[in-house]
Order: C-alpha cells, then structure tokens, then sequence
C-alpha cells in the first residue's frame, strides 16, 4: 500500500519531471488531434487528383489511351486494351473512393500497384516513390478521421453485412502489427535520402536536413526533428531549382507532417525513453485505485468554473479528488442568456462533467447535492444522508438570484441561472408572441408583448438586447395578426446608468444602442411591486404578462453550513490564500467567496476571476501536499469587462483600452467561444452565430416544458 507520506515524498521527486512531460504529452495530442485529420484530407486530395486528372482525360479521348498502353507504356503481360480499361478503371474509381476516405485501403491497393507499374514499366520518377510511400501508409493506417471510412464504422461494425466485421479486423490487424514496422520504414528511408556524415560546407537547408535525419533513423525526439526539417524546408522555399525538385519537397513536406503528428512509432528510442521515464516517475494514471485510497482526499463542491480549474490543476497532485455537483453538466453562464433567447441550445452551454474528467484518473464525479458541511469531523454531508470525508476541501457552490427580500415575485418574474432558468424564460417568451396571435383584446395583445427586464448589469442589458433582436428580426414575417416588431421592451434599472461596474463611456454606449433597437431604457427606476399584471416601477404601473429578473444574486448557504462570517450577499470571506479563517483546509471560490485580492477591491463575480482562484487554490493544495511553504497570496489579474447588447453592438473594457461598436462585438464573441471548455462547443456555437448573423434566422425556438 502506498502511503500518503511517500507519495508526497515520490511526487515532489518527480513533479518537475512529470509536469513537464505530462505538458508536452498534451500539446502533442492536442497538435495530432487538432491537425492530422485536415493533413490527411489534403494529402488524399491531392493524390486522388493527380489519378482523377489522368483517368478522366484518358476517358475523353480512349484512342489515346489504347495508343499510351499500345507503345509509350505497354505492359508486357496484359493485352494493351486490357491494360487501358484497367488503368483508367483504377484511375477514376480508386482516385474517387481516395479522395472521399470510402474503402480507402482497398482503393490504395490497386493505386499503389499501379504506381509500381509506372515506376518500373514505364518512367521511374521519384515522385512515384513517394506516392508508393503514401499509398503504403493509407494501406497500413488507413484514413484519418475526415473520412467516409471513419464516419460508418461504427454503424457498419454492427451490421449483418458480409465480410465487414473480419476486414474491420483484418484492418486493426494490419496497423497493430504493420503499422510500427512501416512507420520505422518510413523514417529509415527519409534519413537515408538526407543522410550526410559531413556537414560543414553544406548549405543550411542540407546541414539541417543532414543533422535531422539520424534522429530520424533513431526515432529520437522524432516528432521535433521532423518539425525542424519541415520548417527548414519551408525556409528555404518549397520552391526547387526545378519543377521535378518542388513536387518531391512538397511530398517531403506531407511525409514529414505525417511523422510529425502520428508520432515515430512502438519501434522507436522515444519509445523506449518514454517506458524507461514511466518506470522512473510513475504517472499518476498508473496508480492502482488502492494507491489512490490512501492517499490525501480533497472534495470540491460545485462543477463552476472555479471547482472545474481546481480539480484540472490537481491532476498531477498526490491526491484523490472527488467533484460534487446537484446537476450533471458543466455550465456556460454567460451565454445562458442566448439560450433564453432562442439562440442557441441547451447543449451548446452546457458539457458533462464526467466528460470533462474523462481522462483524469484521480478525480471521480459524484452527483448530489450538498448540504451541510461538518468542519470538525471534516465530512460534506448531502441530502441523501451520505457523508464524505475530506482532507482539503473546496467550495465552488456559485450563486442564485437573490429579490432582495422579495422572494414572493419569483414565480412572476424568473431568473436565469440554470438551464431550466433559461428553458423556462424561453418558454415564456415565445408563448407571449404566441398568444398575442390569438388574442382578440388590444389591450390584453398589448400586455403580451411588453417584456420587462429588471437590472441593467450585462445580464439584463444583454437579455434585453436579445429579446428586442428577436422582435425586430428574427420573427419578421411568420405572424399573420401581429407585428412582432412592435414588441414593447423595458430594461429597468435603480441605479443612474447602466453597467455600473463599466466606465460611465461605455455605459452611455449601451443605453444608446439599446435605444438604437427600441428599447426602453429606465434608469434611477425602482420595481416596487411584481405580479401577474405586470410591475409597479416608481409608482408607474406598467401592464406586462412577461417580467426578467436580472437585478440580484445571492450566494450559496456555504456561509451557513460552515457557521463563518459572510457579507450581505452570503459570500465567504476567505483570507490571502483564500482559505476560510479558522479552516486552513478549507478554501472558497467564485461567487463563493469574499475576497479582497483585487488591489484591495472585491474581487467581481466573473467567469476569469472563478478560474484564477480555482488555479491558486490547485496551486496551493499541491504546496502543501508536497511540504512547501510560503506561497504568495492570490493576486486577482483583471482581463477586463465584456457585454454585448445587439448585432454588431457590445462594449469592452480593458481599463488601459476601451472599445464599442462592431469590432467590441467580434472581440466579445471570440473571447466568450475561448471560454467554452468544450472545443465541439466551440465550434457548433460558432456556426450558430454565424448561420443567425447571415439569415438573422434563430434556429431553437422551441416552447418546451408545461403541461401537455
């Protein structure tokens, strides 16, 4: 059994080590993961077209053809017609299958043969050698995942069609066993094309390419090397001397990107360090779950942002860790509005947090709901009775909205937090529209389609933004008795402008670009009442049947179940290292904590600060577990203010920069798709955006939830 003391004492021996490998490892599979697909896709475009070309000229004029196979390359032991149909058979048809990734390893046969015939009936070019090579690969490895190959294995595996299920494993056979020998082939026979014992005199793009290639021989630090000779290759000009000396650096280029991300291979020195480094500082990965038992125990309550930075940064701690969370997902608040809106779904905000932790081995994800805290017995207690013991605990429980002192006008004016928050808003939404269709009463109509936003920080500005965009735009033409466009839309805010926290510029901005949509915007305006007819704002009632709260929050009963000093909102003060006074073990976070670390301010409620202090607290966790000391106290770095309010609208705040308009809004939409842990999320919420700027169409206005 593995004790706490010497895993502690192990890890601090190997951490610098560890790290560093474990950086390197990451950067290499994000690099592989992020690039081999679209290398792969060019390299069998481009092979295909050079067949596809050929075949289809050849086929436009077939007496040339039977002409070529009759005397310029006539294979001895076929008949020429024969040996014409057969060639541009292989040509047409397997550059097709190539370039679309479909039956890809048997289209690579018949080209790889038709290659050799070429290179030895015919004209012997390099250029064929390096096509045999490639061809070779695509036999062996077959195509990469932007492929018809990849995208039906699974549905095909599963299939009653003959033969798949012993080609799918005579395929793996051949890359399990073949694979390591070919890729060994490979960087043998490209050394051997460099190799140069003498490298003084040479030129530099001939030094490097000497100087790389036995590492290449080797397979050592293989992945670099290749990087370095392509890098050479591209410095000097992929452009040769001649037009025979471009095309076989451009395949030289393609051999050495392949190298480069799928790595050298089993047969490999890099292999055999890297066993030899596993065996010296074991990974954590590697530590049986007994290990892991006895090893110290920290739980983090709440899938935010700061519990999600904190359990990240201990993944290579000597530690175990447990993450706590009442829901299942991991979940992107400051887009939770568009979800409100209609403009994206659900699953565009939100991630599993098992997938999250999918290859994190020390942390297991535990679904429940936290209730109380025992801080002398060190247990989390949740609301099915369960205790969980603990040796270093995290608070990361967020905050909910708070009516200050009126939680009475909820059920009348929701607020948006969860994802049910948003479903419902969105439901509520798009019900006003519906039912002012069918309303007969002009003045009931009217009362439908007032929407009322309370609190004008980025939430409500942006809500309000959203909602005035859906009238103006994104319903135009598909009502026949309203017009959705004359949709009346309040933001009411108490306080003299909007965006307190932004510079009073910006904040001019906002209301002004707000207006711009048709909004109303009420400032030094308070609610004074909610109901189901609307609100009472500064003694004016105004009749509305859809009422936003965006004005409050509240944080988590943290405070509460630790018995400690919080402020008004409920926010833990925590110390310099944001631990609990009176609780060294205990530490809080985001929305969570009080904490002082921005230049003696209180650090705001931002996604970027939550992720700082989850980071710092990761930081200060591994400190101690490894016996170091005197860990500077948390700095809060201020990355600047984002909103957006409309189509080419948004403001920035960077303190030493300010900016709005158009370019603001790019910026906004960069930065909050960075944000996104998800890279899919990324990309799928870009293409959202990007299909609504063109068409202004929204493509989730679905009314969900209620009754049937």
């Amino acid at each position: 059994m593995l004790t706490a003391t010497v895993a502690a004492v192990r890890h601090r021996r190997a951490n610098v080590i560890a790290v560093f490998l474990k950086r390197v490892d990451e950067a290499l599979r994000v690099a592989e993961v992020t690039l081999y697909p679209f290398l792969d896709l060019v390299i069998r475009l481009w092979l295909a077209q050079a067949f596809w070309v050929s075949g289809v000229l050849k086929l436009a004029n077939w007496d040339t053809a039977l002409t070529l196979a009759t005397y310029e390359y006539p294979v001895p032991w076929l008949d020429p017609f024969k040996a014409a149909v057969l060639g541009v058979t292989i040509e047409v048809l397997g550059s097709m299958l190539l370039a679309f990734g479909l039956a890809t390893r048997l289209a690579a046969i018949p080209l790889l043969i038709l290659t050799l015939v070429i290179q030895f009936e015919y004209r012997a070019l390099d250029q064929h050698l390096y096509w045999v090579a490639l061809f070779g690969w695509y036999i062996v490895m077959g195509a990469g995942p932007i492929s018809l190959d990849r995208l039906l294995t699974s549905g095909l595996a599963s299939s009653a069609l003959p033969l798949v299920k012993p080609l799918g494993r005579l395929y793996a056979s051949l890359t399990r066993y073949l694979g390591p020998v070919y890729q060994l082939g490979l960087r043998l026979w490209l050394a051997s094309l460099w190799f140069a014992p003498v490298l003084i005199g040479r030129s530099f793009l001939e030094a490097v390419l000497g100087f790389v290639s036995p590492l290449l021989a080797l397979g050592l630090a293989t992945r670099l090397a290749a990087i370095g000779a392509a890098l050479a290759l591209l410095g000097s000009g992929v452009m040769g001397t001649d037009e025979i000396q471009t095309i076989n650096r451009l395949y030289q280029l393609f051999l050495l990107g392949l190298i480069a991300l799928r790595g050298s291979g089993p047969i490999s020195a890099d292999a055999i360090l890297q066993r030899q480094l596993a065996r010296w500082f074991p990974p954590l990965e590697s530590w049986s779950d007994a290990a892991l038992t006895d090893v110290p125990h920290v739980v983090v309550v709440g899938a935010g942002f700061g519990g999600i930075k904190a359990a990240h940064g201990l993944r290579l701690a000597a530690c175990r860790v447990t993450v706590i969370d009442k829901r299942n997902y991991h979940l992107f608040q400051p887009l939770l509005y568009q979800v409100a809106t209609a403009s994206l779904s659900p699953a565009d905000v939100a991630t599993p947090i098992r997938a999250l932790f999918r290859d994190q081995h020390n942390v297991r994800v535990l679904l429940g709901e936290v209730t109380d805290v025992d801080a002398t017995a060190r247990q989390v207690v949740l609301s099915d009775g369960t205790h969980i013991g603990y040796d270093y605990l995290v608070l990361a429980t967020g905050a909910r909205h708070s009516y200050f002192g009126r939680d009475d006008w909820e059920p009348y004016a929701p607020g948006l937090k969860r994802i049910d928050d948003a479903t419902a808003i969105r439901r509520r939404l798009l019900l006003a529209f519906e039912q002012a269709e069918n309303c007969a009463d002009p003045e009931e109509r009217q009362r439908l389609l007032t929407f009322i936003i309370v609190g004008g920080g980025p939430t409500g500005v942006e809500l309000a933004g959203a909602i005035a965009e859906l009238a103006q735009h994104g319903l135009t033409g598909e009502f026949r008795n309203i017009d959705p466009a004359q949709a009346r839309v309040l933001l009411v805010q108490s306080a003299p402008r909007l965006l307190p926290s932004f510079p009073e510029s910006l904040s001019e901005v906002s209301a002004q670009s707000l207006r711009a949509l048709g909004v109303e915007v009420l400032t030094k305006s308070r609610v004074e009442k909610v109901d189901a007819e609307g609100a009472l704002v500064s003694g004016q009632r105004i009749g509305s049947r859809t009422v936003f709260w965006a004005a409050g929050v509240m944080a988590s009963p943290a405070a509460q179940w630790l018995k400690t000093d919080a402020d008004s909102a409920g926010r833990l003060k925590v110390g310099p290292d944001l631990s609990v006074p009176g609780l060294p073990n205990v530490f809080a976070v985001g929305d969570t904590a009080l904490s002082e670390a921005w230049d003696g301010k209180p650090v705001p409620g931002l996604a970027p600060a939550a992720k700082q202090q989850g980071a710092y607290v990761a930081g200060a966790i591994k400190a101690r577990l490894e016996g170091r000391t005197g860990l500077p106290p948390f700095r809060y770095r201020h990355l600047g203010n984002l909103a957006t309010i409309g189509r080419q609208a948004a403001v920035v705040d960077f303190g030493w920069f300010k900016l709005s308009g158009a370019l603001a809004w790019w910026l906004w939409g960069v930065a909050h798709m960075f944000f996104l842990v998800d890279p899919r999320k990324r990309l799928s919420v870009a293409i959202e955006w990007f299909w609504a700027y063109l068409t202004y169409k929204r493509g989730t206005r679905l009314i969900t939830g209620g009754k049937e």
